[in-house]
């Protein structure tokens, strides 16, 4: 059940979330600890709720664990299904919360909807987007764009210009990891004829798409300042800049016939994303 849960996935949302929040307090906003925590736990809740739906509605041909039966299979799907739901429903009931306590703005309200409407699209039919090639696109714009936006609009209550400008590209370093952990899964994906981006775009158009996807996510970066910010407050996602060079090292020595080390790679490509969030946020918590 904790693997079906894809703990990495629940971590990485975590720390987006972080970020989002930590914003805030740089901008002069007030920190408001109780708003934080029940903003994580509706969040993580939803990014646990889209895991689990998104298993619920896999195809039949494919197992959920090694070795189950079917009846095995049926119960852990239904047993998914209502854990999900129940997910889903505590995030709505977490919303109200805030709504009465604390005043829930519109901008936060369309963020959560949005959340919603995004886990909703990419787990179940007949949109089922994880498996029609839009899937990382899915897991992208909800992990790196739409929870940091409400950690930021849960202290802020309303949007900023430097959160935009900060999440395009911290997006953009999201779906190139995801596009990495699909050339690593590419047979299994095959076999099991699952929709993936790889699959929908083929290794030859993929591979530079991710090199681009990592080249405009730098150069984003380093065009903040003229937006009026400071070079200094973005220079730490700098810091991750080499490996995303090796990245791109990598996945073009393998698309050439170099012999791959998946792991490497996919350590590399979480590494980036991570490291990246981890570093503007600890660079606006210590601001």
């Amino acid at each position: 059940m904790l693997r079906l849960s894809r703990p990495l996935h629940l971590l990485l949302a975590a720390l987006t979330y972080l970020l989002g929040a930590s914003i805030p307090a740089y901008l002069g906003k007030p920190f408001q600890p109780v708003v934080f925590a029940l903003g994580l736990a509706g969040v993580l809740l939803a990014q646990a709720g889209m895991a689990f739906l998104s298993e619920v509605f896999r195809s039949y041909n494919e197992p959920l664990i090694a070795g189950e039966t079917p009846r095995q299979k049926e119960i852990l799907r239904n047993n998914l299904l209502y854990i999900s739901v129940g997910m889903i429903a505590t995030d709505a009931v977490i919303a109200f919360i805030i709504h009465l306590n604390f005043t829930l703005t519109l901008p936060a309200f369309l963020f959560l909807l949005s959340s919603i409407v995004l886990v909703l699209a990419y787990s179940i039919p007949p949109f089922h987007l994880a498996n029609r090639g839009f899937g990382e696109l899915i897991l992208a714009l909800h992990i790196a764009y739409v929870i940091p936006s409400i950690g930021f609009l849960f202290q802020a209550g309303e949007n900023s210009r430097l959160l935009t400008i900060l999440l395009i590209p911290l997006t953009m370093l999201a779906l190139a990891y995801f596009l990495v952990v699909n050339f690593t899964t590419f047979p299994d994906d095959q076999k099991y004829e699952r929709g993936t981006l790889l699959r929908r775009l083929t290794w030859e158009r993929a591979v530079p798409l991710h090199h681009s996807l990592i080249a405009f996510a730098y150069l984003a970066f380093a065009l903040i300042p003229l937006f009026g910010f400071s070079l200094n407050l973005i220079a730490p996602a700098f810091l991750t800049l080499p490996f995303a060079v090796f990245q791109i090292f990598q996945l073009r020595a393998i698309a050439n016939g170099g012999k791959p080390n998946w792991k490497l790679l996919t350590s590399t490509a979480l590494a980036v994303f991570g490291l990246t969030t981890y570093f503007l946020t600890l660079t606006f918590w210590l601001r």
